[in-house]
């Protein structure tokens, strides 16, 4: 130790002869417990395999400091990016070496404060700062939906530049994609495949929240050779919540505001042979008028089933065609009878109010369909026919993160379906 020795001072007060100076009333002040010194410089007691200085360090290696010998130890160590964000580390329980459990951020400068202590208790102090080299590929990052106001169904979505393969990258990345609503909720990523990641809550979110998107991926290591790529934030907010429930089997769609009937809509939905899917669907867009043909889900030209036909007040739900929509050649069975191909008809009159009343983001769930049920990601979004449970195993956070095989993804139709 290069400094002036300390010495503890006897644990406790003793009240001493009245002839001590006046106002002299506790322990403390500038003699008391070492630790309200002012801490010493401990430069010559900590190294760092960082230098301090203006030579770059590889980001790929975990930054460690040390103590010098066998005297005092490490209390506590601090190491904050140029961004502000502090780099995660451990301390090893003889307080002799710190090591960082995160990847350092390429491109950027560091400072890390080091607080010390010695044999006696004295606190010491070093201040390091050090630059990291930067990348030389880059993984960039965009969130979706585009920003505005959606449904309490919509998902958040990341799309990657570069595909992202092993479970330690995808951790890396998941750690610095930031979802915060206001109110506050519970949700989890999920990564579809290896560019693309859904984000969601356990539940709807709230009705009138908040959502903010960010990224703290600029700089972090992705892979040996990948780093992450300066990202543009999102914010979205929800309106009311909107839910549309189409019983197939009764011929009938419910609407809910804030849980609140708001209509019911007599409808016909697919006949056998091009059942409705059941499942929970989120309104893709709005289509004032969609031409859908026969041709384009296979049906022959000329055959009993074929159809040419311009479609007004179009909702989408799913990306192959399917649609809620103005069906005025169906009325009379409205209410009574499944005679479409997929799409859920209602009047002219009807559809233009559901047109209206919807945005994208707003749920449509069918039951009692004969229809298989709605796939999670390849035709809309599908993702809470997930539960919560097996969402989870989607994360690369999770200790278990194998996707349920019933989970995994299936061909879609990509034309309407009336």
């Amino acid at each position: 130790m290069n400094h002036t020795p300390r010495i503890r001072p006897a644990v406790g007060c003793t009240l001493l002869a009245a002839t001590l100076v006046a106002g002299v009333t506790a322990c403390g002040g500038s003699g008391g417990h070492p630790l309200a010194e002012k801490p010493y410089d401990a430069v010559d007691e900590i190294s760092s395999n960082a230098s301090d200085g203006d030579e770059k360090v590889d980001p790929g290696k975990p930054l460690e400091v040390t103590v010098n010998g066998d005297d005092g130890r490490i209390t506590d160590v601090s190491a904050v990016d140029a961004t502000g964000r502090h780099l995660a580390g451990e301390l090893d329980a003889d307080g002799k070496r710190w090591h960082s459990t995160l990847p350092l951020a390429a491109g950027t400068k560091y400072t890390v404060r080091v607080s010390t202590e010695d044999d006696d208790g004295a606190p010491g102090s070093r201040t390091l700062s050090f630059g990291t080299t930067s990348a030389k590929k880059f993984l960039k990052v965009a969130f979706g939906p585009q920003a505005g106001t959606y449904g309490v169904g919509q998902p958040i979505t990341a799309e990657l530049s570069a595909p992202v393969k092993d479970k330690a990258s995808r951790a890396n990345v998941e750690r610095a994609l930031s979802v915060r609503s206001t109110p506050a909720v519970t949700g989890s990523w999920y990564w579809v495949d290896d560019k693309t990641l859904h984000y969601r809550p356990k539940d709807y979110w709230p009705a009138r929240a908040t959502i903010d998107v960010t990224s703290g991926l600029a700089g972090v290591k992705v892979t040996d050779a990948l780093y992450g790529a300066p990202t543009k934030a999102l914010r979205l907010t929800t309106g009311d919540r909107i839910e549309a429930v189409t019983d197939a089997a009764a011929h009938s769609m419910t609407v809910k505001r804030n849980g609140k009937v708001i209509n019911t809509i007599p409808v016909t939905t697919g006949k056998p042979g091009f059942a409705t899917r059941n499942g929970v669907k989120v309104v893709l867009g709005k289509e004032y008028s969609v031409r859908m043909r026969g041709e384009t889900i296979g049906i022959a030209e000329g055959s009993s089933d074929s159809y040419d036909l311009q479609v007004y007040y179009a909702t989408r739900v799913t990306w192959s065609g399917e649609y809620v929509h103005a069906a005025p050649w169906s009325t009379g069975s409205q209410g009574n009878a499944n005679v479409s191909h997929g799409c859920t008809g209602m009047s002219t009159g009807l559809a233009e109010w559901f047109f209206n009343t919807v945005r994208p983001g707003d749920i449509v769930t069918v039951v009692g369909s004969q229809g298989e049920t709605m796939t999670p990601f390849d035709n809309g979004y599908g993702d809470w026919n997930l539960s919560w449970a097996k969402w989870l195993k989607g994360s690369a956070l999770q200790k278990n993160t194998t996707p349920d095989r019933t989970d995994t993804i299936q061909a879609a139709r990509l034309r309407p379906e009336v």
